[in-house]
């Protein structure tokens, strides 16, 4: 029955937004006070989830949001977008645009969570669109879908860290890496692939506003265009930031130094830093920029935050339900052996998933569950725990939904419908959970 109100809530907003265009800020807010009454919850505690989801979400990710789209506002003003565009398809050519958004979102995403990276590069993924003249749908996609493979297979982000801590396999994070990152590499490939075939054919209203536009022409507006430098250093300087904190964190160490290099690495700090790297773009510093192009800014943050902070409710109501407790009370472990076993925390982890949204909270509570089964079926030492974890992420990655912060932010961002989002992102992710749990089995198969 649980389950049942779960999906109920989810396809309530799929309807909602779909069929009678209700606001998605309000079908998220409405479907998480009908999970949470219909699962049972008290009346105060159903109003306490709402109010801590919402909240806990913009504490994580609320100044990430808008620090990332004043970046992105001043690299498109200042033609530092189109800059970087020219760049990237110099570097690595102009026919496969998707292809060049995919590998750079799976480098980016192993020292910063999609979500950061995602904001960061819109702008960029915007002007390669316009650019390659292909859809803003694909190369959205296309970006989403890398980001995510390495966020959810590859320390040192939080999940699959926390996993193998979970699972005693802290010493081999080496290991873990270097197999996630292989493994990394054919979910990738799928979500490219997924990106070409699904997202060339959705059209947003930004497609539109460029077919009457040409490039050139915008190009040639700008007078004198940014430095290659200047134009990279706001997104670069955020990404290395977050990766040094990733790595400092990493030591366990105290000190006052790696504190500092933990607070430059907090990604609200970096993307705030990267603000004022933005500011060498500006033609002058003037009314006209420092308050038009800031508040143009955060005019078009304020619709992404309360839709995110939205979904961050709905997922902490399912979350607060007791779907987790329900799963762990299944003998799950029971059910197979050897390579097969794999499947067992690739299905919890994907239940988790699809049920409270956060791949994080998949990895962190299915490798709790099925750490006291290893050592009873002997798995143990550094590739068989390591994949391990890759089974987890696999698990982790299927699906993104409605429920999910990160599902938002690319549909935003994008300027996709929700029905559309259905049919490139969600459907993307469960090709590449397939795909990377199917890679992770073959690999026991010949390495174990």
């Amino acid at each position: 029955m649980l389950f049942f109100i779960i999906l109920l809530g989810v396809v309530l907003i799929v309807v909602a937004t779909a069929v009678f265009k209700v606001h998605p800020f309000l079908a998220l807010l409405f479907s998480a006070f009908f999970v949470g009454i219909a699962s049972g919850m008290p009346l105060l505690t159903v109003v306490e989830n709402v109010n801590t989801g919402f909240g806990g979400l913009m504490t994580s990710i609320g100044l990430v949001i808008v620090a990332g789209t004043i970046i992105g506002v001043v690299l498109e003003k200042s033609g530092a977008a189109f800059r970087m565009a020219e760049v990237v398809l110099r570097v690595l050519g102009d026919k496969r645009p998707q292809l060049a958004m995919s590998v750079i979102g799976y480098i980016v995403s192993i020292p910063v969570f999609c979500d950061s990276g995602y904001i960061i590069l819109t702008s960029l993924k915007k002007a390669l669109a316009k650019r390659a003249k292909v859809t803003i749908a694909s190369m959205g996609i296309a970006l989403a879908t890398g980001l995510y493979a390495t966020h959810v297979l590859v320390p040192p982000t939080p999940g699959p860290i926390a996993a193998a801590g979970n699972i005693g396999a802290a010493d081999y994070l080496g290991t873990i890496i270097l197999i996630g990152l292989l493994i990394a590499i054919p979910a990738t490939i799928v979500g490219y692939f997924w990106a070409v075939k699904v997202g060339t054919k959705i059209e947003v209203e930004a497609d539109k506003e460029a077919l009457e536009l040409n490039y050139d022409e915008i190009v040639k507006s700008f007078g004198k265009m940014p430095s290659t430098f200047k134009s990279f250093l706001p997104i670069v300087l955020p990404i290395v930031l977050i990766g040094i904190g990733s790595i400092a964190a990493l030591l366990g160490e105290e000190s006052g130094w790696i504190n500092f290099l933990k607070f430059l690495g907090s990604p609200s700090v970096a993307l705030l830093l990267g603000v004022l790297a933005s500011f060498l773009l500006l033609p002058a510093l003037n009314e006209d920029t420092l308050t038009n192009w800031i508040g143009e800014a955060l005019k078009e943050a304020a619709p992404i935050l309360l839709i995110t902070g939205a979904g961050g409710a709905f997922g902490t109501v399912i979350k607060n339900t007791g779907v987790a407790e329900l799963l762990q009370n299944m003998d799950l472990g029971s059910l197979a052996t050897g390579a097969l076993f794999l499947l067992v925390p690739f299905l919890i982890a994907a239940a988790l998933k699809t049920a409270q949204g956060s791949s994080t909270a998949a990895l962190v509570i299915t490798s709790s569950l099925i750490a006291p089964l290893l050592p009873q079926l002997g798995i143990e030492g550094a590739i068989p725990l390591a994949l391990v974890v890759m089974a987890i992420g696999a698990g982790a990655m299927t699906v993104s939904h409605v429920n999910d912060s990160f599902f938002w932010v690319v549909t935003q961002y994008s300027g996709m419908k929700v029905t559309d989002a259905y049919k490139a992102m969600t459907m993307a992710t469960l090709l590449m959970g397939i795909t990377t749990i199917a890679v992770t089995m073959l690999l026991w198969v010949i390495m174990v």
